[in-house]
C-alpha cells in the first residue's frame, strides 16, 4: 500500500527501536520522512539505509527554538507537515542512574525524564499543529506506554510522564476539533516490545536479564515480546486516512497485559 504517497512525516527518537521501525514503515508506504534524533550518527545511518525518501535531522526535543527551526526547514523543503510521531523518550534507567521509585527518585532525575517525555511531546504538538495548518490537516501520533495507564513502582517519573502524554493528547485532539482543524491526535500504549530501551531497564547482569525477560513473557497472555514493526503498523494506521474518524483515542499494543491475567482459575 502507498497510504502516504505525497505526504511528509516527521518522527522523533527515530534513530533506533520503535522510531526506526516507524520511519521505515512510513517511507515504505510513500512518505517523505524526516528522521529526527538527538544522536545524529544514528539518524544519518537510518536515513541512508532508507534511501532518498528520508532525511536526517538533529533534534533535542526539549528545546523549543530547535523545534521551530526544524519545522521551518521541513516547511521550506516540503511545504508543511502531514504526520508527526512523537516517539522520543527515556526511562531514567541506565548506567549511572539513581533510583526511580517515588520515595528515592531525585528531583533532577524526575525533571529530566519529564523534559524529554512530556515537554518534548508538548512542544511537538504545539508547533506541529501550526505546521499542519499549511497542509490543511494532518495526524499526530504520540507514543505513550502501558506505564501511562498503570502505576510502575520502580519508574515513577516515567509512568507519570507517559500518563501526562495520554491526557495531553486528548486535549490536543479536542482543541484541534474545536478550531475546525482536520488534525487528529491519538496515543499508542506499548509494552513488552523488544527494543534497546529494555536493555537499560533490565540491567547489565545477563543472567538476571534473562530471568526478568522470561518472567515477563510468562505474564504476557500472548507469551512473547512484541516487535517494533508491530508498533509501527499501528502507528501507520493511525497516521493514515483510514483512521479519519479516530481522534483523542488510545491504542494498546501489549500482548494482552492490560487485559488481565491469562492464568487458569483453580
Amino acid at each position: 500500500m502507498q497510504r502516504f504517497e505525497g505526504k511528509v512525516a516527521l518522527v522523533t527518537g527515530a534513530g533506533r527501536g520503535i522510531g526506526a521501525a516507524i520511519c521505515r514503515q512510513l517511507a515504505d508506504e510513500g512518505a517523505a520522512v524526516w528522521v529526527r534524533d538527538c544522536d545524529m550518527a544514528a539518524a544519518e545511518a537510518l536515513a541512508e539505509a532508507i534511501g532518498p525518501a528520508a532525511r536526517p535531522l538533529l533534534l533535542d526535543v526539549r528545546d523549543e527554538a530547535v523545534w521551530v527551526a526544524a519545522l521551518a526547514a521541513v516547511a521550506a523543503r516540503n511545504g508543511g507537515l502531514d504526520v508527526l510521531v512523537n516517539n522520543a523518550g527515556i526511562t531514567g534507567h541506565g548506567a549511572g542512574a539513581g533510583p526511580q521509585d517515588p520515595e528515592h527518585v531525585s528531583l533532577a532525575d524526575w525533571r529530566a525524564v519529564h523534559a524529554v517525555n512530556l515537554d518534548g511531546v508538548f512542544l511537538g504538538c504545539k508547533h506541529g499543529i501550526t505546521a499542519m495548518r499549511a497542509r490543511g490537516g494532518g495526524a499526530i501520533v504520540n507514543i505513550s506506554s502501558r506505564s501511562g495507564l498503570v502505576g510502575i513502582p520502580g519508574a515513577a517519573a516515567y509512568a507519570s510522564s507517559k500518563a501526562a502524554v495520554r491526557n495531553h493528547s486528548k486535549t490536543v485532539a479536542l482543541w484541534c476539533a474545536q478550531q475546525g482543524l482536520a488534525i487528529r491526535c491519538n496515543t499508542v500504549h506499548s509494552a513488552a516490545i523488544l527494543t534497546p530501551i529494555w536493555e537499560a531497564m533490565l540491567g547489565d547482569d545477563s543472567g538476571e536479564r534473562e530471568a526478568k525477560m522470561a518472567a515477563l513473557v510468562r505474564d504476557t497472555p500472548l507469551r512473547r515480546f512484541g516487535t517494533p514493526e508491530e508498533v509501527a503498523a499501528m502507528v501507520a494506521y493511525l497516521a493514515s486516512d483510514e483512521a479519519g474518524y479516530v481522534t483523542g483515542s488510545e491504542f494498546d499494543i501489549d500482548g494482552g497485559l492490560l487485559a488481565g491475567s491469562a492464568a487458569s482459575p483453580g
